[in-house]
């Protein structure tokens, strides 16, 4: 699991492609769930809060832009 300081270094377009493939492994894990597959059931949670880093981190990001055009 990454720390939030290196989610802080990574550039936008980095994060954008962290963001997808972690949502698509979100999805991977749902289904292995669903179907009594899940090996790592705390990898769940794992990907849950990177995602939300992911998405906090560019919010902030959108937020100090739009204060700097203002």
């Amino acid at each position: 699991m990454p720390k939030y300081e290196d989610i802080k270094v990574k550039t936008d377009d980095q994060l954008a492609g962290d963001l997808s493939s972690l949502k698509r492994e979100q999805l991977n894990l749902r289904f292995q769930a669903a179907t009594q597959q899940l090996e790592k059931p705390s990898r769940v949670k794992e990907v849950r809060r990177t995602i939300a880093q992911i998405k906090t981190e560019q919010t902030v990001r959108a937020q100090k832009a739009a204060a700097a055009e203002a």
